[in-house]
């Protein structure tokens, strides 16, 4: 919404910013704050007074993209059906925001901060309890921990979203790719 008069001012809607920001940092994990700034549509120093910095902004980042892979779980409804269902519906969910995730794993100074971390744990921890169910019921292997194939997963979602973004990977292809790969390697096999 803009108004007339002794110029130009805008309300800027802070978490449209954010979602330009996560389209073009998902892109281009190198841009500026004036890039930053210009995709937006808004001046430099309106984009500093919302996030005072790169990492004012990276953090802003970082709380959506929980947010979000948050929704994707819930979204997935990790504890109905097999958990091979579910490890689908969760990859499906998490398809729109692999970028912005794939960004913030390649982000070091995220893994500062009590805040961000207990959200990462949580998450982590709904992901882990998916294999541990698959695993209990038999229908992942026991030889590979929870923990372990939650960050495989992390690890392919990230490396897909990237071939995707560099077209090595066709963009129809993301959740077949990691899906068949992970459980390729994780499913219990009959033969052992």
């Amino acid at each position: 919404m803009s108004h007339l008069g002794y110029g130009c001012l805008m309300t800027v809607d802070r978490e449209q910013v954010l979602r330009t920001a996560a389209a073009l940092l998902s892109r281009k994990a190198t841009a500026t704050m004036d890039e930053v700034a210009r995709a937006a549509g808004i001046g430099r120093a309106t984009l500093h007074r919302h996030f005072a910095g790169r990492d004012a902004l990276v953090r802003a980042l970082e709380a959506l993209g929980i947010q979000e892979f948050e929704a994707a779980i819930d979204q997935a409804r990790l504890h109905d059906g097999t958990a091979e269902e579910a490890l689908r519906r969760l990859v499906a969910g998490l398809e729109p925001v692999a970028g912005l995730l794939a960004f913030l794993v390649t982000e070091n100074q995220l893994f500062e901060g009590d805040q961000m971390n207990e959200g990462w744990a949580r998450l982590d921890a709904r992901v882990s309890a998916l294999f541990r169910r698959g695993q209990e019921r038999g229908e992942f292997r026991i030889d590979l921990t929870p923990a372990w194939l939650t960050e495989a997963l992390y690890g392919l979602i990230g490396t897909c979203a990237w071939a995707v973004q560099d077209g090595r990977v066709a963009a129809k292809d993301f959740q077949y790719m990691i899906v068949e790969l992970l459980l390729g390697g994780a499913r219990r096999s009959v033969e052992r």
